[in-house]
């Protein structure tokens, strides 16, 4: 039995070793900020911001000084139905001429989706379509797609969908292992948001393809003080290998109620800010990252209604102030 479980460790750690994502070392000298401009960033989903075409954003991510890219993997920027093998050929050369790295595709799941409906078999189309993201990425020259788990429907038992959760990433992981791609499942959706039920699920998953995209703003927004956030990242060193940084500005909401003459609390809205100008406390964040050694991409995403408004001109000067911002780091 040990001899076997030794045959199953080496195959594992082979395996691992083919999709070239870098788990934290532990070595703080190891860290290195190495930046990425998000598609979607200007992709024009949020109201008032601006958009530009994929070859667009790729010149002006190397405009801005940017080192990688990460691009939106769903119409209209990068979707597998409108990419064939010719379009895929020249994408690459594109962003290589740019002398960008393709960090990774963004895709966008919801594997809890139809839970409701058990004669549609959605986590397994959902994994289907993860799938044709990761033959999309392999052919970009990229081995990295980040994921979400999946929104929890109202009525139907949690662990049922947490389970749906499981089974969908571990169809997907497979999948993507044909093409050497590791998915990052990004602290989204609300299945496993908080930090430890992250770590289960991955550990749950077991695959060593399927990791993690840990990002400061979910943590924050729970209400997890700075010494809890810190623990999250050290909780999953042996899984983060991508974040995405964003920062916000609470603006609290209060409805009226006139038969009591009084205001009654409300969620509040988030509003994009420049990077250091928001909630989130990045200098904890980037230096627990550097504590645990961490060998992964800082990738910087303006995904909210923006201070300043949306113009080109303003997303180019939050874009350029994300960069001044982690050169302390």
């Amino acid at each position: 039995m040990k001899k076997l479980n030794l045959i199953i460790f080496l195959v594992l750690n082979s395996i691992a070793g083919t999709f070239a994502q870098k788990t934290p070392s532990g070595n703080p000298a190891d860290f290195k900020v190495k930046t990425c401009l998000h598609s979607v960033s200007y992709l024009g989903i949020w109201r008032g911001q601006a958009a530009l075409s994929v070859d667009d954003f790729l010149l002006k991510a190397k405009e801005l000084g940017y080192e990688g890219v990460m691009l939106v993997a769903k119409r209209p920027h990068v979707s597998p139905h409108d990419y064939d093998k010719a379009a895929r050929a020249r994408l690459k050369a594109k962003i290589d001429s740019l002398g960008l790295t393709l960090v990774g595709l963004a895709g966008y799941t919801d594997f809890t989706a139809g839970i409701d409906k058990p004669g549609i078999p959605n986590a397994e189309i959902q994994a289907v379509w993860v799938g044709e993201i990761a033959e999309l990425a392999h052919d970009l020259g990229t081995n990295m797609v980040r994921v979400f788990t999946g929104y929890e429907r109202p009525g139907i038992p949690y662990d049922k969908q947490y389970g749906e959760v499981v089974n969908g990433l571990k169809m997907a992981g497979k999948l993507a292992a044909q093409y050497g791609v590791t998915l990052v499942v990004q602290n989204h959706h609300d299945i496993a948001l908080h930090h430890d039920a992250m770590f289960w699920l991955l550990k749950e998953v077991n695959m060593p393809n399927v990791l993690a995209g840990w990002d400061a703003w979910s943590p924050t927004l729970e209400g997890l003080s700075k010494e809890e956030i810190r623990q999250s990242i050290l909780k999953l060193k042996p899984y983060i290998v991508n974040t995405i940084a964003a920062d916000y500005q609470v603006h609290p909401r209060f409805i009226y109620e006139n038969t009591l003459t009084n205001y009654r609390a409300e969620q509040p809205v988030m509003r994009a800010m420049p990077m250091g100008q928001g909630i989130i406390d990045y200098k904890t964040w980037f230096e627990t990252l550097r504590e645990i050694g961490y060998q992964g991409w800082v990738v910087y995403e303006m995904c909210e209604v923006l201070d300043g408004g949306g113009s080109i001109e303003n997303l180019d000067k939050t874009a350029k102030i994300f960069l001044e911002y982690m050169k302390q780091f």
